[in-house]
């Protein structure tokens, strides 16, 4: 049985990111900033109460007769009592031999083409165990996108402003960047685990750093740039992030309906059609926040049982790298051209060029992971190599000009001397018609 890190993590990262947020909180207080007081204490309790509702939601404690586990939830102290929950099926596994067991069957990674399928014992203990485990993982996609990416944003967007950056503020910065970091990774492995579930996925040490590496310049270098444009052009800051944020979030609902499928009911059985609804919302909600930031690894699929696209789509994973980081660059020229008298001290050619690279240094990291470092990577029917490959190959295709132009090319050069040779045979046919006696002569 595996040791609950994860859960554990988890737990330290939400603790740490809320004591930060209501000690930095009590600092504006007292400086009088008002208003990044509210607005730090909103991006810390927000993310704490969505958490609480999705814990509660996993363990299905509504329908459960647990009145002091709904009442710890309510004091937002959910998390430390599912962890000592944890430990204790942890610890005490072993000891009492379970009343029965369930058999799974995975199968394994292909090897020179077959892949065996073993079965595996599950006691009650580990199956709680996986259950924490998942509860915790999407609890921190949702402290991670919903809480700490609006903070670190908002105490960034403060130090710019301020032209100071505090000890507090630092590590809380840092401890926000970790918590992202850390629930974008979840993301990843939770993507892989569900696409796919057949199969036994043992994620490897060489995985989780390129996804951290990953992670880490592509979610620094998206909340810099949008710091920097939103110091010079406040009006503009929340049209950028009203499109990109309702484009994610109806996205979604647009394939759904295009699909007409009929709605999905088989969400939670406890669940009415408006519950359902306002379950779909939230998780679409989610969706939304973490495309504002870094790539989704998992695709919402409102039309599918599972509600997540298992399809491996490298077009549309192409697609949104390619518009980001067009995204990213126009906003960092606008920030160069508006850019204000507080900048007056930085190279700003230098920042923008080091943003750029480092965006992406993130899309290498991507790709040595896809190509290298995929658990399931046997499992793809086109590897990274071959789709850059034919993307090389499609952009020469449309660079190079067509045949038939090239020949008319090379005809309209080679049409002078035509043109004169075709002008002195004339002329010999036109002597011979004029003159009837020497062609005769000729003949004879």
């Amino acid at each position: 049985m595996k040791f609950p890190g994860s859960v554990l993590v988890s737990l330290l990262l939400f603790v740490a990111e809320t004591a930060a947020a209501l000690c930095l909180s009590g600092a504006y207080r007292a400086a009088g900033d008002r208003m990044w007081q509210w607005l730090t204490l909103l991006f810390a309790l927000l993310p704490c109460a969505l958490v609480q509702l999705s814990l509660v939601f996993i363990h299905r404690d509504v329908s459960r007769d647990r009145p002091l586990v709904l009442l710890l939830h309510l004091l937002q102290l959910g998390p430390l009592v599912r962890c000592v929950e944890v430990f204790y099926i942890y610890f005490r596994a072993g000891r009492v031999e379970e009343p029965y067991v369930s058999i799974t069957k995975k199968r394994q990674m292909p090897k020179d083409g077959y892949s065996e399928e073993i079965e595996k014992e599950v006691g009650q203990a580990e199956g709680k165990l996986c259950t924490h485990r998942s509860a915790f993982s999407r609890a921190s996609v949702i402290q991670a996108f919903l809480g700490s990416a609006p903070q670190l944003t908002l105490q960034l967007y403060i130090c710019v402003l301020q032209q100071e950056i505090t000890a507090a503020r630092s590590i809380f910065m840092v401890l926000s960047l970790l918590s992202i970091v850390y629930g974008a990774l979840r993301c990843n492995i939770l993507a892989i685990k569900i696409k796919y579930d057949d199969y036994d996925v043992s994620v490897k040490p060489a995985a989780y750093l390129c996804i951290f590496m990953w992670r880490s310049f592509e979610i620094a270098t998206r909340v810099t740039v949008l710091v920097l444009f939103s110091s010079v052009l406040q009006i503009w800051t929340l049209p950028v992030v009203l499109v990109n944020f309702f484009g994610f979030f109806f996205y979604p609902w647009i394939l759904f309906w295009q699909s007409k499928c009929p709605f999905p009911e088989n969400i939670e059985k406890a669940l009415s059609r408006v519950g359902t609804t306002i379950v779909l919302c939230l998780l679409t909600f989610l969706y939304a926040g973490i495309n504002m930031f870094c790539w989704s690894a998992v695709q919402v699929k409102l039309n599918d049982p599972d509600l997540i696209n298992k399809s491996q789509n490298w077009y549309r994973l192409t697609v949104y790298y390619m518009l980001r980081f067009i995204e990213n660059a126009f906003l960092l020229l606008m920030w160069y051209i508006y850019k204000t008298d507080i900048y007056l001290y930085v190279c700003a050619p230098l920042l923008v060029l080091q943003l750029l690279i480092g965006y992406c240094m993130a899309v290498l990291f991507m790709l040595v992971f896809y190509q290298f470092c995929h658990p399931c990577k046997k499992l793809f029917s086109s590897s990274v190599s071959e789709g850059l490959l034919s993307c090389f190959k499609f952009l020469c295709f449309i660079c190079k000009p067509p045949k038939s132009t090239v020949l008319t090319n090379k005809a309209e050069v080679k049409s002078p001397e035509n043109s004169d040779e075709a002008r002195s045979s004339s002329k010999t046919i036109d002597s011979q018609k004029g003159n009837p006696h020497q062609s005769a002569s000729s003949n004879a």
